[in-house]
C-alpha cells in the first residue's frame, strides 16, 4: 500500500506542543483534506501502526520518548458563511484546521453573535465538539449544529447532528461513548446576526459594570473575556511562564443539594462557594477544592508546578 502524502519520519514533537515537551513521532504527516485523513489513517491500519491525532497542540502531554506509530497532524483549513448580517440565524462552517480564536474574532467582526465569550481559548475549531468547550457561560454546544467527522472504524465519513453528538458539561460523545473513534473535520454553528452579546457569567458581569459599559458590542465582550483571561494566565503567552501550561483541565463538580450539604459537613476553612446548575444542582469551583485540599498557587516539584494566579 502507498504510504500517505508527505509522509515523514523522526519528526520532534515538543515544538509542536503548548508544553513544550515531547519525543520523536516515528511517523508523521499533515492532512489538508478528508481524502488525505483517511488515507494517512488506512496506510497505519495496514502497517498495524498505532496513529495519533494531533490539533493545536495545547491541553496535550506528551513524554520524552519516542512515540511510535503515525502522528497525524489536521490541517484542513477554510470558513464559509462569515459575513456581515443584522438579523436573523446565519450558518457559519469551519474546517477543523483553522484555528479557534481566531474563527471567533472573525465571527464578531461580522455581527454574528454565540461564540462571543469564547476567545482566548487555544487549539483548533476540530478540538472543541470534543469538550464540548465553554468559558463565561457559553458552551459550543449551544450553537453547534452538526460536526463531519472521519470514522476511523470505516475509514469514511460522516456527518453528525448537534442533537446527535450528546453533550453534556464539558463532554460529548466523542470524549465518552466513542473516544478515539471520529476525526472531526468540519463544524457548522448557526450564530445571530446583530445579535446582543451574552452576559450571564458574574465576573464578566462585574467587569462591564467596572468598565462602565452598558451595552458591549460582541467585540468588547471578547476583548473583555481575554483581558479576564491573561489576568489567570489563560493564554498561550510566551512572556507568560504561567501560560505554558496543559489548560485548565478540572471540570467544576455539579453537586445535589444533599451532596453539597455533605461537602460542607467535611470543610474544616469555610463554607464552598456555589453557583446555579440546571435542573436544581450546583456548581463548585474546582480551583477552591483544589486549594483547600493543600494545593497552593506556585506550588513546585522540579520541572512541573501549579499555576501562580489560578490553581
Amino acid at each position: 500500500m502507498q504510504p500517505p502524502r508527505g509522509l515523514r519520519q523522526n519528526i520532534p514533537l515538543a515544538p509542536l506542543l503548548s508544553l513544550g515537551t515531547g519525543g520523536q513521532a516515528r511517523w508523521f504527516c499533515d492532512v489538508t483534506s478528508e481524502a488525505e485523513l483517511i488515507d494517512a489513517l488506512a496506510w497505519a491500519q495496514h502497517e498495524q501502526l498505532p496513529t495519533h491525532v494531533l490539533g493545536g497542540g495545547s491541553n496535550l502531554v506528551v513524554t520524552d520518548a519516542p512515540v511510535e506509530g503515525l502522528v497525524v497532524r489536521v490541517k484542513l483549513r477554510g470558513v464559509d458563511g462569515i459575513h456581515p448580517a443584522s438579523d436573523g440565524v446565519v450558518r457559519v462552517t469551519a474546517a477543523a484546521g483553522e484555528p479557534w480564536d481566531d474563527f471567533v474574532a472573525a465571527c464578531c467582526r461580522a455581527g454574528l453573535a454565540g461564540l462571543e465569550c469564547l476567545g482566548g481559548i487555544p487549539g483548533l475549531v476540530g478540538a472543541v465538539p470534543i469538550q464540548n468547550v465553554g468559558a463565561y457561560g457559553q458552551e459550543v454546544s449551544q450553537t453547534i449544529v452538526s460536526v463531519r467527522c472521519v470514522d476511523r472504524h470505516r475509514l469514511r465519513s460522516r456527518e453528525l447532528k448537534g442533537d446527535d453528538c450528546e453533550f453534556a458539561y464539558r463532554s460529548s460523545r466523542f470524549k465518552h461513548r466513542d473516544a478515539g473513534r471520529f476525526v472531526v473535520t468540519q463544524v457548522s454553528f448557526d450564530l445571530l446576526g446583530g445579535g446582543a452579546p451574552s452576559v450571564r457569567y458574574a465576573e464578566l458581569e462585574k467587569a462591564l459594570v467596572r468598565l462602565q459599559l452598558p451595552a458591549p458590542s460582541l467585540d468588547d465582550v471578547r476583548q473583555l473575556v481575554m483581558q479576564l483571561r491573561r489576568a489567570k494566565s489563560m493564554l498561550l503567552d510566551p512572556d507568560d511562564p504561567n501560560g505554558r501550561s496543559c489548560g485548565s483541565f478540572f471540570t467544576n463538580p455539579i453537586l445535589s443539594d444533599a451532596q453539597y450539604a455533605a461537602l460542607c459537613e467535611r470543610c474544616k476553612d469555610g463554607v464552598p462557594p456555589r453557583f446555579p446548575a440546571p435542573s436544581g444542582f450546583v456548581k463548585v469551583p474546582a480551583a477552591w477544592l483544589i486549594e483547600n485540599a493543600g494545593f497552593a498557587k506556585g506550588m513546585r516539584d522540579g520541572n512541573v508546578g501549579l499555576s501562580t494566579v489560578h490553581t
